[in-house]
């Protein structure tokens, strides 16, 4: 009798645990309730699509040059007794920067104004002489050319012993010294000791193929473009970003460059931080013209695949779309758009990485300075940087 309970108990319990596996399988195999579980789509920058005016731009590569540039040379021969500068700072205009022994021109200067003196004093003498007619013309007039010579040896006396203080021709920054106290300089030559190298404001030389210049004058007289009447010019350092302060363009070249088929030209930058420095090969973004009625994205917009360029829209329904589209000219940093899209379309900026056609998004209104846009900001005009 025990053992039939038994087993009556063990059917029981196993017939149970069957059910409760039989719950949890329609349990998982039932549909989730309604938003839980699900990804909420991803966000992404845009931008929305309109046209204008809008001022096309070339970059061309370029190359920093000093204002001006100053040799400082040994005018007299002699010792460095000091330098009275240090290497890589600010100099003014006349400030002594090397001092050559003086002793031998101090000599010289002192028995050339003695000479001087001396002459100076016959001449007095001889004058009323021959006015009373005791010395002849001739002495006379030879008493006036020594004392001529005599003054002239005194101010080269003068300017010899002047220049053992070596002065700085320009105000700018100077260099490395070429040589140190002890040196023998000037002997035979104009000895180099510095170079100084005035960089506020700088120059920038760059060049433009002669063959854009020839198509910019067609698209000028077919009206295509107009000319821009503001020419200010931007710098773009080594690392892609653009220097605070425009230049001007100083002039062009009326010739071209036979050996390389290009047109030199010459910009000017202030540089009062001494920020750009002579050397340094930057990027000279340069305006064409200007045009109407156009389109343009930034450039990191628009991707190139197999089938050729194309952007990524945001469609009505919230999803992404891919659009082939063709590029023109370059404003600043933005694709001018030929072909491919019209005033209002939504184009993705930033999060290109994580969409795919079809996919629903949540569009963000791009801020080109990279802070936080507000969520209820309108999508940024592609005409304003």
């Amino acid at each position: 009798m025990k053992r039939r309970i038994h087993l009556l108990t063990r059917m029981l319990v196993l017939t149970a645990m069957l059910g409760l596996v039989a719950c949890s399988s329609k349990d998982t195999n039932a549909p989730p309730a309604s938003g839980a579980g699900m990804m909420p789509p991803p966000e992404v920058d845009v931008v929305t699509v309109s046209s204008g005016s809008i001022t096309l731009t070339q970059d061309l590569p370029g190359r920093l040059a000093a204002y001006r540039t100053a040799q400082v040379r040994a005018r007299v021969e002699g010792i460095v007794e000091k330098r009275q500068f240090t290497e890589g700072s600010d100099v003014k205009a006349g400030a002594t920067l090397f001092r050559i022994d003086p002793r031998n021109y101090r000599t010289a200067y002192d028995s050339a104004k003695a000479d001087a003196g001396v002459a100076r004093q016959t001449v007095e003498r001889y004058r009323p002489l021959l006015e009373a007619n005791a010395i002849s013309q001739q002495d006379y007039d030879l008493a006036v050319a020594k004392l001529k010579q005599a003054e002239a040896a005194m101010s080269k006396a003068q300017l010899d012993l002047e220049n053992t203080n070596v002065p700085a021709p320009i105000g700018g920054r100077i260099g490395r010294a070429q040589v140190t106290e002890g040196a023998l300089v000037g002997r035979g030559e104009a000895t180099l000791l510095a170079t100084i190298e005035q960089i506020n404001p700088i120059y920038a030389d760059f060049t433009q193929p002669g063959a854009d210049l020839l198509r910019l004058q067609e698209a000028f007289k077919s009206g295509g473009l107009k000319r821009t009447k503001a020419m200010q010019i931007q710098l773009l350092l080594a690392d892609g970003s653009v220097y605070s302060r425009p230049g001007r363009l100083l002039f062009s070249d009326l010739a071209v460059d036979p050996s390389t088929g290009s047109v030199s030209l010459r910009a000017e930058f202030p540089n009062p931080d001494h920020e750009l420095l002579p050397g340094m090969f930057v990027r000279i973004r340069f305006p064409e013209g200007s045009s109407d009625n156009s389109i343009r994205v930034p450039q990191r917009a628009v991707q190139t695949g197999a089938e050729g360029q194309f952007v990524m829209l945001v469609d009505k329904d919230g999803k992404v779309a891919a659009r082939p589209v063709k590029t023109g000219s370059m404003s600043g940093d933005s694709f001018v758009i030929a072909e491919g899209l019209a005033p209002g379309d939504v184009v993705i900026v930033n999060g290109l990485q994580k969409v795919r056609p079809g996919m629903p998004v949540k569009p963000v209104p791009w801020n080109p300075q990279g802070n936080a846009t507000a969520p209820n900001a309108p999508a940024a005009d592609t005409q304003k940087k």
